[in-house]
């Protein structure tokens, strides 16, 4: 942590600055967590030690609830189940994923004290919980997790005052951090890491945060390496710069960043972009096309339109019509995309779900055009080094390739591999399945360039070999572009 030094931030209270220059994709610090935990949902899905998704898992023996790839993973993850083991064997069921999480931490208190760390800057104590600006409703909702955290407890660990745990479990509220899986591409639990609660929200900020699984999979454990979150600079920070991420996605409007920031993490943000509203035109704008742009009112119409549209969409894709979605989408575009920008925020979730839902069609062709239209309006509004622009970038540059348009396919691979150079890193799983994907594409374009007919037939024959895909089943259309924050729902 000699890279960063804690100072107070105008108008923010205490934050985190840099202490040297830093270059984009420079790790500032990375930072273990004190204890994390996988969602209820996932709970016999996602491995609790390693947080890998995978197609079998054993079962602890003991309690039942908590699953491993194996007995290598279970042997690492013991050192945090053990006393929770027994806790739900006593309870006779698991409690919920943040009562799990209060309860790991408050027994990594009792085992370690308040530093854990010879790298931890900032106690358990100091951070803030904000529990005294908590609404009602959910001041309510915090209370019956409470009441249930003491039904829980065993009598044998050492007894907390109610105003601590009450502490633990407010940080924990406005705190926690979402613990992807080891692709990256979905949040699969939450932890609690004390220096990166320190690092303060920017609409625009000069960092991202990324899991880095770590190795815990070595039969022999000298090899193993711990799970931990890391710091990267997005772009050239100077020595003395104030450190910051973004708690909410920038593709929001301005009035619904500052709503989201106000009821989850209880600020009003004074950023540059907040107080402009920078690029909210963009996002709610009409197309202009030779330099006439719709009125007003027709451009409200068309917003009115196709957010009542996406709600159509949304509940045919939870019931599995996908079909109806696609059918929906395109009667929907077809009387917005003359009317609305291709940055309106709106047509570019259409444009995000129904790429999405083309490709798992395997209608590759109009996936395509429309996961490019999506791209080239991020790219308006994002950071140059946005994850979700890479990520956005990434799935445009696998369905161009499966729809044969190996040019732009190519281009969107080595788009998307240099952001998630800045963003991810060279070792994380994903960067590495990007760069074979761009060598690939790279020989093969190279082969397209010297003989189409010869390029096409080879083509045909590895797809019926093994295709290239990256096809899961359609999601929520926000689930791509997550909170850095885990919020309780």
């Amino acid at each position: 942590m000699e890279n960063v030094a804690i100072f107070e931030s105008p108008g923010k209270g205490r934050g985190l600055k840099a202490t040297k220059e830093f270059w984009a994709g420079d790790v500032i610090f990375a930072e273990p967590s004190v204890a994390a935990v996988v969602f209820d949902s996932l709970a016999d899905r996602i491995c609790h030690s390693c947080f890998r998704r995978q197609e079998k898992l054993q079962k602890c023996g003991q309690c039942k609830f908590a699953h491993y790839c194996d007995r290598t993973c279970q042997r690492a993850g013991w050192a945090e189940h053990k006393l929770e083991c027994s806790a739900i064997k006593t309870h006779g069921k698991a409690p919920n994923e943040n009562i799990r999480l209060g309860a790991r931490i408050l027994w990594r208190l009792d085992k370690d004290g308040s530093m854990m760390s010879d790298t931890q800057m900032v106690t358990l104590e100091e951070l803030e919980d904000h529990i005294a600006d908590m609404p009602e409703d959910d001041l309510k909702d915090f209370k019956v997790d409470i009441h249930n955290f003491l039904d829980y407890w065993p009598r044998s660990s050492k007894q907390h005052s109610i105003d601590d745990t009450f502490h633990i479990f407010g940080v924990i509220n406005c705190n926690g951090f979402t613990v992807s899986d080891q692709r990256g591409l979905q949040a699969v639990g939450v932890g609690l890491f004390p220096n990166l609660c320190m690092v303060n929200h920017n609409c625009w900020p000069n960092c991202t945060v990324i899991l880095n699984h770590g190795n815990q999979s070595a039969v022999n454990t000298m090899f193993h390496s711990q799970r931990r979150i890391e710091l990267r600079s997005l772009s050239k920070i100077e020595g003395g710069d104030e450190l910051t991420v973004s708690y909410v996605d920038f593709l929001n409007m301005t009035e619904e960043r500052q709503r989201l920031l106000k009821t989850q993490y209880f600020f009003d943000c004074t950023c540059e972009h907040c107080k402009d509203h920078v690029k909210d035109d963009l996002k709610m704008g009409g197309l202009e096309v030779d330099g006439v742009k719709p009125t007003e009112e027709q451009v409200k119409e068309a917003t009115d339109y196709c957010f009542e549209m996406m709600d159509k969409m949304e509940k045919a894709r939870l019931n599995g019509n996908y079909h109806e979605v696609v059918k929906i989408s395109k009667d929907c575009l077809e009387k917005t995309e003359p009317v609305l920008a291709d940055t309106h925020i709106y047509q570019l979730r259409m444009w995000s779900t129904l790429s999405e839902v083309q490709a798992y069609l395997q209608l590759f062709d109009d996936a395509a055009d429309n996961s490019r239209k999506m791209v080239e309006g991020y790219m308006k509004l994002y950071h140059p080094n946005n994850a979700a622009l890479g990520m956005a970038a990434m799935r445009s540059g696998v369905t161009h390739w499966q729809a044969g348009e190996i040019e732009i396919g190519h281009g969107m691979v080595c788009r998307a591999y240099a952001i998630l150079m800045v963003t991810h890193g060279p070792m994380h799983p994903i960067t590495k399945d990007l760069e074979a994907m761009r060598m690939q594409t790279e020989m093969e374009l190279r082969m397209f360039k010297q003989n189409q007919y010869v390029y096409h037939s080879m083509r045909e024959a590895a797809l019926k070999n093994k295709p290239m895909t990256m096809m899961h089943e359609p999601r929520n259309m926000e689930e791509g572009i997550k909170n850095l924050y885990h919020r309780r729902k």
